[in-house]
């Protein structure tokens, strides 16, 4: 076994010093400094002690492959350092979604905090962190909301996008901004388009994506180039009229204008392929299909786009002409996976509607989905050829699904129960995949809601909402809690699930040392067996978590690092604790 650990141990070794040199530059000091070039991002499960993706890596896998903190001695993690960031100024109490982690490259650390704010942090002390820069972008609290999922890093630059529709390149070495330039804009009804997620850096396209489809805008991908931030593309989730998919909104009144579709999650990259690989949000107005009737493509489904033009390549819809906001915008797991002794190339993904899907990475065909929620109801299942659920009729503009559980019109002085709760399965928070075992780990919430059915009302033939016009929607949420799964990528059944009394908006991140990390809204940092989810460790920040967990080391130490944000708790007095903005690192008690 020692063998075995020396071998291992001694090839990163090699493929650390080989990176190093192959990517290294002389700078005018004479130092040598080390760039994130595309081989290194391409590559970045072999650097176990660097964290250089939002997600872990391109596939979005969040797996590493340190082994130090283990399950026999995570009982002695301790808190080494902490430190205090911005980002919580002129917040609210449930306003900020700030639900990153740093990244971390040679014992420096880059992250950002709800407004923006770029900071460089020297970690490689082992009981203090110092900045070596803060860069403010300056964004207007006016109007704006504290919100980031985190940044990129490609080659000498650290790139953000911002809560004011920017985005910007910083200077790795001295944080001065390089370029900054606006992309998400105002639309032709003055609804403003945000961005929710981090961007990623993958060919030199910086890749940036409008969130705000519950606002009434159309979702779109644009990409940039990293040199300039000149726009190269754009692709819009809803299709306008004659364009292929435009034909699944057959409304009279230009419904595709406001049609949501916006995406709240970092999508993963396939550079084989050169596949950009993301999920869309829920159709707009979310809960009257009515109003939008139709399969409303490209909402609630998996995109790959070609990164090179920008063109749809392949998509797969999970909820055809949704009413429940069912948007699946999370994360898309790639990895390979032998399934009936063939090696195939796969996407994977925790669905919002309730189940954990698999498609073809090449063609977005349906491999499997299993249920991974305890209480589901909106469908008798999914079909097995095709993906779709059970009761989908190609031939309706407006599915039926399970009456029960479906609110139409008709049903505006009835509330029907649907499972699982709008907020319900995971959402955006950050999924786990273990390719040595095969087992893909989602966080998020449980749970039921009911609502009534109400009718949203049209401006005119020209397009957009009229709120004042239209009905009031009623709902209630009931068996509210959180959740953590392990599910067999192969099977798709769920191996252990383990709850908790509120629900969890961070995410996972599994280890070889056999543990599974996340964080709970109650402050809670905790580890679990990666097999059973038996809790094996647990420490109170005493301020809310939402961003997922990482882990990295310095020289042969590894640490586990989690960064803090806002809350967002129904009901929001839940945890009565203080929302703040700090880094908290841990590492072995020695």
């Amino acid at each position: 076994h020692s063998m075995q650990h020396e071998f291992r141990y001694r090839t990163i070794g090699i493929l650390s010093i080989a990176a190093i040199v192959a990517a290294s530059a002389i700078t005018v000091s004479g130092q040598y400094s080390l760039t994130v070039n595309k081989e290194r991002l391409e590559n970045a499960r072999n650097e176990p002690q660097n964290w250089l993706l939002m997600n872990g890596d391109y596939g979005a896998n969040r797996y590493s492959r340190l082994t130090q903190i283990n399950r026999d001695n995570v009982g002695s993690l301790r808190m080494v350092w902490a430190l205090a960031i911005g980002g919580m100024q002129d917040t609210g109490r449930n306003g900020p979604e700030a639900e990153l982690n740093p990244l971390v490259d040679n014992g420096y650390m880059y992250t950002s905090d709800g407004w923006g704010t770029v900071y460089k942090i020297d970690a490689r002390a082992p009981d203090h962190a110092k900045f070596e820069w803060i860069a403010d972008p300056g964004v207007d609290h006016e109007g704006n909301t504290s919100r980031s999922r985190g940044i990129a890093l490609w080659e000498d630059k650290v790139v953000t996008n911002l809560p004011d529709g920017r985005v910007i390149a910083i200077d790795r070495d001295d944080g001065e901004i390089i370029w900054d330039v606006e992309v998400a804009g105002v639309t032709e009804f003055g609804r403003r388009e945000r961005f929710l997620t981090a961007p990623l850096v993958a060919d030199g396209k910086v890749l940036v994506q409008n969130g705000a489809g519950d606002g009434g805008t159309r979702g779109w991908v644009a990409a940039l180039d990293v040199e300039t931030g000149e726009e190269l593309w754009r692709w819009y989730t809803v299709p306008e009229p004659g364009q292929p998919g435009s034909e699944t909104w057959t409304d009279d009144h230009n419904a595709w204008k406001t049609g949501g579709g916006g995406v709240w999650q970092t999508g993963s990259y396939d550079p084989e392929n050169k596949l950009y690989i993301f999920g869309t949000g829920n159709p707009y107005p979310i809960y009257d299909p009515e109003f939008r009737p139709g399969d409303n493509l490209y909402t609630n489904s998996a995109v790959a786009l070609d990164i090179d033009t920008g063109e749809r390549r392949w998509h797969f819809q999970y909820t055809p002409n949704d009413s429940w906001d069912y948007d699946e915008v999370g994360v898309h797991l790639l990895y390979d996976l032998t399934i009936d002794g063939q090696l195939r190339k796969v996407v994977s993904h925790y669905a919002r509607n309730g189940f954990f899907y698999t498609v073809d990475r090449n063609d977005g065909s349906f491999i499997k989905a299993g249920q991974y929620v305890n209480e589901l109801n909106w469908t008798a299942g999914i079909n097995p050829e095709t993906g779709t659920p059970l009761e989908y009729d190609p031939n309706l503009e407006v599915q039926i699904y399970n009456p029960e559980a479906r609110a139409l019109r008709v049903d505006r002085d009835r509330m029907k129960r649907a499972c699982p709760t709008w907020h319900g399965g995971v959402a955006h928070q950050p999924t786990a995949f273990n390719p040595d075992k095969g087992i893909a780990y989602g966080v998020g919430t449980e749970g039921c809601f009911s609502q009534n059915g109400a009718a949203v009302a049209s401006v005119g033939p020209e397009g957009n909402v009229d709120n004042q016009a239209s009905e009031r929607r009623n709902y209630t949420s009931e068996l509210y809690y959180g959740s953590i799964t392990a599910v067999d990528a192969v099977g798709h059944e769920v191996l252990a699930k383990v709850v908790t009394d509120i629900e969890v908006r961070s995410g996972a991140t599994v280890t070889a040392g056999g543990l599974v990390f996340s964080a709970l809204q109650d402050g809670w940092v905790v580890a679990y067996n990666d097999e059973t989810l038996q809790e094996l460790w647990r420490f109170n920040v005493g301020t809310p978590l939402k961003g997922a967990p990482v882990t990295y080391a310095i020289g042969p130490k590894q640490y586990v690092a989690v960064q803090t944000s806002g809350r967002h708790l129904h009901p929001v007095n839940w945890d009565q604790l203080e929302t703040s903005s700090y880094l908290f690192v841990f590492a072995l008690d020695e």
